[in-house]
C-alpha cells in the first residue's frame, strides 16, 4: 500500500477521501486554494500545500501544481475524487509520466468513456444496448437532417463532457437550429470542445446506475444500482439503493451489460455505467462516468464495502478478492445532497458563513462533509455542502430515518436544500417509488412554482436567516479576522498581530513556480 497520497480536491468528498487513507495507514497531503486556507480537509491532513488563488482554473484544474505537490511530498498516489481533474486523461498520463499512482481508470479508459460520441461507438461495438442518436458530430445543416432520422423530442449533447454542461432538449425542429448554437457555446465554454451529438430523449425514463469495480488482473464485478431519477435541471438531488424499479432479474442483466461495458475499455478501479429505464423495462446506455461517484455511499451502505478502499487497493495492485456471488444487498439507502442552494428564491447559489451547525446522527444516519463553524462559503466552486445518509431494513424505514434526520439538521448562516428534501420525503409519489427524470418538474408545476414548498419551512426559514444575521454580526465584532492572534500592544492593552500558520507543510510560493 502507498505509504503517503496527495488528495486533489476538496470539500466533503477529500474529507471522504482522507478517512478512507486513515484506516488504512496512509499518510494524507491535501491542496488548497486560498479561499480554502481554514477548509476541514487542510486542518485534517497530515500535510498541506497552497496551490493557487480561488478559481478553479488556477489552483485545483493545475495538473502541473498537484504533481509537484506530489513531488515535493514524496507521495507515491494522487486520489482526483470527482469534479476538477479526476476524468481527465491528459492529467491520469501525467501522473503515471511522473511515476506517480493515480487513483482510477487508465487514460485510455477515461478517454475512451470521456468523448461520448467515441463511447456510444465502443458500446454499440460491445453489444451494449444505447439510446437512439447520431455517432459523428455533424455540422448543423447535416444535424437537421439527421434530426428527422431521430426523431422529435431529443436532446443536444456535448460530446466532451457531461453534468448537464452543453445539453438542450429541443421539442421541435424549428427549435434546432438556435439549441444546436446555444449548446455549442455551452460546450466550448465547459470544456474547451464544442462538439455535439444529438440522442432521443426518451419519456418517462429513470435514470438508474451500476457500481463497478475491477481490478488489474482480469475481475470485474458490479455492486448493483442506483436510482438516480430525482434531478433538477439534469443535476441529481436525491439517490436511493436500490432502485425501487428493479427486480432480480432486471438487476442481473443490467448488471452483467455493465460489466460488459466496462470490459470493452479496459477498465480497471472504481466507475458507473449509467443507463436510461424506459417504462417497458428496456435500458440503455447513458455514459460511463469514470470516477467515485457523490452518490457511492448508499451502495456502501447496502452492500458493506468500502469503495474508497477499494480503489486505493486496486491501484496498489491488490487483487478484488470479491467475487459476483459474494456481493450480497441488504436493506435500503438514500441519499440527499445539502447543497448552498436557496430553494426559495428559484435555487440560486448561497454564499455566506456558517455561523452554526448541527448535524444529525445516531443509528443509520451517516454524514459526508466538509463544512464546520466558521466556513465561508464561496461562489467559487460547486454548491454542494454535504450529504446526508440513511439506512434503514426497507425503503420506508430509510425514508422515515432521512425525514427525522433531516428535521434534526441545521445549518445557519447560509441557505441550504435541506427544506426542499424535507418536502420531498412527505410527497406521495416520492414514498411509493412511482417516479422518473421529470417528476420534480411535474410536482414543482402542480404545487404552483415556489409555493410547492411546504410553508412550515418557509416560516422556519424567517426565524432562522434572522437568528444567523445577529449572530454574524456578533461573531464579526468578537472574533479576529483569519490569521490574527492577541497579543500585547506596547501600551499595557491587547491587540492583534500576524499569527503563523500552525500547519502547512509547504507553500506553493516556497516552491517556485
Amino acid at each position: 500500500m502507498f505509504d503517503k497520497l496527495v488528495i486533489a480536491n476538496r470539500g466533503e468528498i477529500a474529507v471522504r477521501i482522507l478517512r478512507a487513507c486513515q484506516e488504512l495507514g496512509i499518510r494524507t497531503v491535501a491542496v488548497y486554494s486560498e479561499a480554502d486556507r481554514q477548509a476541514l480537509h487542510v486542518r485534517l491532513a497530515d500535510e498541506a500545500y497552497a496551490i493557487g488563488p480561488p478559481p478553479a482554473r488556477d489552483s485545483y484544474l493545475r495538473a502541473d501544481r498537484i504533481i509537484d505537490v506530489a513531488r515535493a511530498s514524496q507521495a507515491g498516489a494522487i486520489h482526483p475524487g470527482y469534479g476538477f481533474l479526476a476524468e481527465n486523461a491528459g492529467f491520469a498520463a501525467a501522473c503515471a509520466e511522473a511515476g506517480i499512482t493515480f487513483i482510477g481508470p487508465p487514460a485510455s479508459a477515461i478517454a475512451a468513456m470521456g468523448d461520448k460520441v467515441e463511447a456510444r461507438r465502443r458500446m454499440q461495438a460491445a453489444g451494449v444496448p444505447v439510446v437512439p442518436g447520431t455517432d459523428v458530430d455533424l455540422r448543423d445543416e447535416e444535424a437537421l437532417v439527421a434530426a428527422g432520422r431521430v426523431g422529435f423530442p431529443l436532446f443536444i449533447k456535448a460530446a466532451a463532457g457531461g453534468g448537464g454542461k452543453g445539453l438542450r432538449l429541443v421539442e421541435r425542429a424549428d427549435e434546432l437550429e438556435r439549441a444546436l448554437g446555444a449548446a455549442r457555446r455551452e460546450a466550448q465554454k465547459a470544456f474547451g470542445d464544442d462538439r455535439v451529438y444529438l440522442e432521443k430523449a426518451v419519456q418517462g425514463a429513470r435514470h438508474v446506475e451500476i457500481q463497478v469495480l475491477a481490478d488489474a488482473h482480469g475481475h470485474t464485478i458490479h455492486l448493483g444500482e442506483r436510482e438516480c431519477s430525482i434531478q433538477r435541471r439534469h443535476q441529481k438531488l436525491v439517490e436511493e439503493a436500490p432502485s425501487p424499479a428493479l427486480d432480480e432479474e432486471l438487476r442481473r442483466r443490467m448488471g452483467q451489460v455493465a460489466v460488459q461495458a466496462a470490459a470493452a475499455v479496459g477498465y480497471q478501479n472504481a466507475g458507473t455505467v449509467e443507463f436510461l429505464l424506459d417504462q417497458d423495462r428496456s435500458f440503455h446506455f447513458l455514459e460511463m462516468n469514470t470516477r467515485l461517484q457523490v452518490e457511492h455511499p448508499v451502495t456502501e451502505a447496502i452492500t458493506g464495502i468500502d469503495i474508497v478502499a477499494k480503489q486505493l487497493r486496486i491501484a496498489a495492485g491488490h487483487p478484488l478478492h470479491i467475487r459476483q456471488e459474494d456481493v450480497r444487498l441488504r436493506g435500503h439507502a438514500i441519499e440527499c445532497r445539502i447543497t448552498a442552494e436557496d430553494p426559495f428564491n428559484g435555487f440560486l447559489p448561497a454564499n455566506g458563513r456558517i455561523v452554526r451547525l448541527h448535524q444529525p446522527g445516531g443509528p443509520g444516519v451517516r454524514v459526508d462533509a466538509g463544512t464546520q463553524e466558521g466556513l465561508e462559503i464561496s461562489t467559487f466552486y460547486d454548491s454542494l455542502l454535504a450529504k446526508l445518509i440513511t439506512w434503514g431494513e426497507n425503503r420506508e424505514a430509510a425514508i422515515r430515518r432521512m425525514a427525522s434526520a433531516l428535521r434534526e439538521y441545521r445549518i445557519v448562516g447560509v441557505a441550504t436544500s435541506i427544506p426542499f428534501h424535507r418536502w420531498l420525503m412527505g410527497q406521495e409519489a416520492f414514498l411509493r417509488g412511482q417516479y422518473d427524470t421529470s417528476a420534480l418538474e411535474v410536482w414543482a408545476a402542480d404545487h404552483a412554482g415556489a409555493s410547492w414548498l411546504a410553508e412550515a419551512d418557509r416560516e422556519e426559514r424567517r426565524p432562522l436567516a434572522a437568528l444567523a444575521a445577529v449572530l454574524l454580526s456578533h461573531e464579526q465584532q468578537q472574533r479576529p479576522r483569519p490569521g490574527l492572534e492577541p497579543c500585547d500592544d506596547g501600551d499595557g492593552g491587547r491587540g492583534w498581530r500576524s499569527a503563523p500558520s500552525w500547519k502547512l507543510a509547504g507553500r506553493w510560493e516556497a516552491m517556485g513556480r
